[in-house]
């Protein structure tokens, strides 16, 4: 499942030719994803212009004119691929439709923006502007890990007297919101804490470097365009390069990158998900 710097990797690749743009034609070509697209979803694109591309968490939000917001999951498998002339870095012309096209965006720019789902998983649905915030799978997030709401007060008080591990406590998107399994793997990783230590058992001072450590994964991770594992693509169609520099994740059986330390990365199952850390630096 693409974590945030996926999201926003994309997110990015999206501007040049969704900004401030007017969606000439919006085609649907089934009735929805995991869930059914909104009623007339394609007539209330078209025509729309595209006032400003955001993201909260792991969902895109495109405002447009109409006070409408089109809100965007890529679930496990989504693909927003960006194709056309007159886009910068995109000069690539429109390949032929493929079979998992399910939302096709004609901008007036003559860029056209696919989103394939083969697995459709993903969502896509119309929200009014000023109650985006509101809607059923963003209003519980907590506060995004880039901004300013997220520091080291903030997680040492959602961690005090919490028996689950750290690893789930980081997942709660309620916590935080947008980190996922890879990224929780890299951040304990690099602050030597171990997967399975309780989060409430953690001193403060220790909670407290979770913080940085998860800006400066998040940020080297949206750098090098995410980790293509599977599914992953940035809208120029390249893969991302994060996973070249996994120092736990998915790394089982390999020596422990920390300096000094001779330990191997094992691999544990903890709540159905893998988790890769050193058991001789990480406590």
């Amino acid at each position: 499942m693409p974590e945030l710097p996926e999201v926003e990797t994309v997110r990015r690749g999206l501007l040049p030719a969704m900004e401030n743009t007017v969606i000439a034609e919006a085609r649907v070509n089934r009735e929805g994803l995991r869930w059914p697209f909104p009623p007339g979803m394609a007539e209330r694109l078209t025509g729309k212009r595209v006032l400003g591309l955001r993201r909260r968490s792991k969902y895109i939000l495109a405002d447009l004119d109409s006070g409408e917001t089109l809100l965007i999951h890529l679930g496990m498998s989504g693909r927003m691929r960006v194709s056309g002339e007159g886009l910068g870095l995109f000069h690539h012309a429109h390949p032929a439709p493929e079979k998992h096209d399910h939302v096709v965006l004609e901008m007036a720019s003559g860029a056209r923006v696919t989103f394939n789902d083969a697995r459709r998983f993903g969502v896509m649905d119309l929200v009014a502007t000023g109650e985006a915030e509101a809607h059923r799978l963003l209003a519980e997030l907590g506060p995004e890990p880039l901004g300013n709401s997220f520091n080291e007060d903030h997680l040492v008080a959602a961690f005090r007297g919490r028996n689950t591990p750290v690893k789930a406590a980081l997942l709660d998107q309620r916590i935080v919101a947008g980190l996922g399994n890879i990224y929780v793997c890299e951040v304990l990783h690099r602050t030597g804490i171990s997967p399975v230590r309780k989060a409430g058992k953690i001193g403060a001072a220790r909670v407290a470097r979770l913080v940085p450590a998860i800006r400066e994964v998040l940020g080297e991770a949206i750098e090098a365009g995410g980790s293509s594992l599977r599914d992953h693509r940035q809208a120029s169609g390249e893969l991302g390069y994060f996973q070249h520099r996994f120092a736990a994740y998915d790394r089982e059986g390999h020596p422990c990158s920390t300096p000094g330390c001779g330990g191997t990365i094992r691999r544990i199952v903890q709540s159905g998900r893998s988790s890769f850390y050193c058991g001789t630096c990480q406590r």
